[in-house]
């Protein structure tokens, strides 16, 4: 018998594999437009969203918490148990014609992201996983596990293609750096998770509903992101804050050991949550 975790982590690759579907049957088309907040909307990622929403309201009646309905202005009321949803994450990168977009479905329980999937549209790609049952990347129909590599001596560090930041810069310049490559989207959470990355960086605003799902993939594997508070990403909903949805500056790492590096996290942070 499946369990309720299996279920749901079914759920969320059948509503990514929807979302991809919807973005490769528009063949292109972008129909552009801007958001209140000035970011790029495209006709994809309407189209995604809606056909995730239809695959998970279909099967369950948790809160759904997506990105173009709360740009919208429909956002539910806080819960402890929701789906996080970025239909396509990397749109810049979209309307680009780069293939490291991606469509986003999350579990999240008392702000952790238990369940996640992730899809590469372009090249058909499906990152999952949940704390249960571990991380897999499906591709050509056939699964395997994932498990982030010992962290080496010099890193492979994935940082933001349209976002970096001269912080950013100045951090990575500040490592033992064997080599680093701007990723869009939640990907660079994935290429951890899969070991062929050490580590990712994020000084700059992110939503909740961009990392989740890889954060989810990420945990599942054995890695970890942490806020510079020391501790993981929280994902918790209408906790007082003035922009309640939105993500603090984090560092991610598929080898949880990295948090004690010194360098790899801020002076005067505790990570005594960090397992190893």
């Amino acid at each position: 018998m499946q369990s309720e975790t299996s279920i749901h982590l079914a759920l969320a690759v059948e509503a990514v594999r929807a979302g991809m579907a919807a973005i490769q049957a528009l063949d292109g088309d972008l129909s552009i437009e801007s958001k209140p907040d000035r970011s790029p909307v495209t006709k994809a990622d309407r189209a995604a969203e809606a056909a995730i929403v239809a695959i998970l309201s279909r099967a369950s009646n948790l809160p759904i918490v997506a990105e173009e309905a709360v740009s919208e202005g429909r956002i539910p009321e806080p819960a402890s148990r929701f789906f996080l949803v970025d239909p396509l994450d990397g749109t810049r990168g979209y309307i680009s014609g780069r293939a490291d977009y991606t469509v986003n479905v999350a579990l999240v329980e008392g702000g952790v992201p238990i369940v996640g999937a992730v899809g590469v549209p372009q090249v058909g790609d499906i990152y999952g996983g949940s704390l249960e049952e571990g991380a897999f990347l499906e591709r050509a129909g056939r699964r395997r596990l994932l498990h982030p590599r010992k962290a080496r001596e010099r890193l492979t560090v994935v940082a933001s293609r349209d976002h970096m930041s001269k912080e950013t810069e100045a951090y990575v310049a500040s490592l033992a750096v064997g080599g680093w490559q701007g990723v869009g989207s939640s990907l660079k959470f994935c290429l951890l998770a899969e070991g062929r990355a050490d580590l990712y960086p994020r000084f700059g605003r992110t939503m909740m509903w961009d990392t989740a799902a890889a954060d989810a993939v990420l945990r599942a594997a054995g890695g970890i992101a942490l806020g510079f508070d020391g501790r993981p990403l929280s994902y918790v909903m209408g906790d007082g804050r003035p922009d309640p949805l939105a993500n603090p500056d984090f560092i991610a790492m598929g080898d949880p050991s990295l948090a004690r590096r010194p360098g790899v996290l801020p002076e005067g942070i505790s990570v005594s949550e960090v397992p190893g």
